[in-house]
């Protein structure tokens, strides 16, 4: 297992390399100037020569690029082009934000899709399977905007139980806290459980018909120490897999979830910076999103091993 942490580290310093030169490219690519943008139609040519000058936007790209990555080296993330403030601390308010959302997403998200999928499996066939599963069949289809316009309308406009946008930044204490966040971090759920439960109902019906499962029942086991004990922990693999995705897209795909709850997070500023070509920020949030997506897999593989004997004997 140390063999695969490591290597998984040495692969994931050198894939964060790789997306920054190829992030740091595509921005450059993209029409518009920064100085232009900043200044207006009415700058003079002067004026936007003394701030590109500033800005660095006269020297050629190479020469940016190792000039930021030599900075990053040393713990540096530079300077937002467009707020002048240095990046960090542009940055972390926004990730808190994202993360605060998605730890609570992910509270709601695997109690729910554990038992769904326990209770889908055990009663394959009938009236609650059968259900379900449409429910987790409209789930996978219907966007997540849609799902949010829906709750809002439902929950926030006509039983005004919670509040139709995330102001997180008006929040008192905990609890206004969590009572703005639920709406958007429902939503999510809602998007990730149903690929979850899937997932999970056809591996631990695969797993419950097993040899080893039916011996264990031979034994005379209770019916749910075989569940959890034998039939549960082979099943988690494949889920816990999709969780590291869904998790990876929690942290950097919610953009959408975002709009619709005014929601300060990750993926609006993200937005935000590229459509300024302010490249210090979206290369900042590219590569925290991409490291939380590395370590999310990472987690994933270790788990997956961990109740896997067999997987777990291979890399020993």
């Amino acid at each position: 297992m140390f063999r695969l942490v490591l290597t998984r580290a040495a692969f994931a310093a050198f894939s964060l390399l790789i997306v920054s030169a190829i992030i740091f490219w595509c921005v450059e690519w993209l029409p518009g100037d920064l100085a232009s943008r900043m200044l207006g139609r009415e700058a003079t040519a002067e004026q936007m020569e003394v701030l590109r000058h500033k800005l660095h936007l006269d020297q050629p790209t190479t020469v940016r690029y190792f000039r930021w990555l030599d900075d990053v080296s040393h713990g540096d993330l530079g300077t937002s082009l467009a707020a002048d403030r240095p990046v960090f601390d542009y940055v972390w308010p926004r990730a808190f934000n994202t993360l605060r959302l998605a730890a609570l997403a992910l509270l709601i998200y695997i109690p729910l899709s554990i038992a769904l999928g326990l209770w889908t499996a055990l009663s394959r066939g009938g009236p609650a399977d059968n259900a379900i599963s449409i429910a987790v069949i409209i789930g996978m289809c219907v966007p997540e905007y849609v799902v949010g316009i829906f709750l809002i309308v439902l929950l926030a406009v006509g039983l005004h139980w919670f509040p139709p946008l995330a102001l997180v930044d008006q929040a008192q204490d905990w609890w206004s806290l969590l009572h703005m966040l639920f709406l958007p971090a429902l939503t999510l759920t809602i998007a990730m459980t149903a690929y979850a439960v899937r997932m999970m109902r056809d591996n631990l019906i695969e797993v419950l018909d097993s040899g080893y499962v039916q011996m264990a029942r031979l034994k005379g086991l209770p019916a749910y120490r075989v569940l959890l004990r034998h039939a549960l922990p082979s099943a988690l693999g494949p889920a816990i897999n999709v969780t590291a995705l869904n998790v990876a897209w929690l942290l950097g795909g919610i953009v959408v979830v975002e709009t619709v709850f005014s929601f300060p997070g990750l993926g609006r500023l993200l937005v935000d910076a590229i459509e300024l070509k302010d490249t210090p920020v979206v290369l900042a949030v590219s590569l925290l999103l991409t490291s939380l997506y590395i370590l999310c897999n990472l987690a994933a593989d270790v788990g997956v091993l961990l109740l896997n004997p067999k997987l777990r004997h291979e890399y020993e």
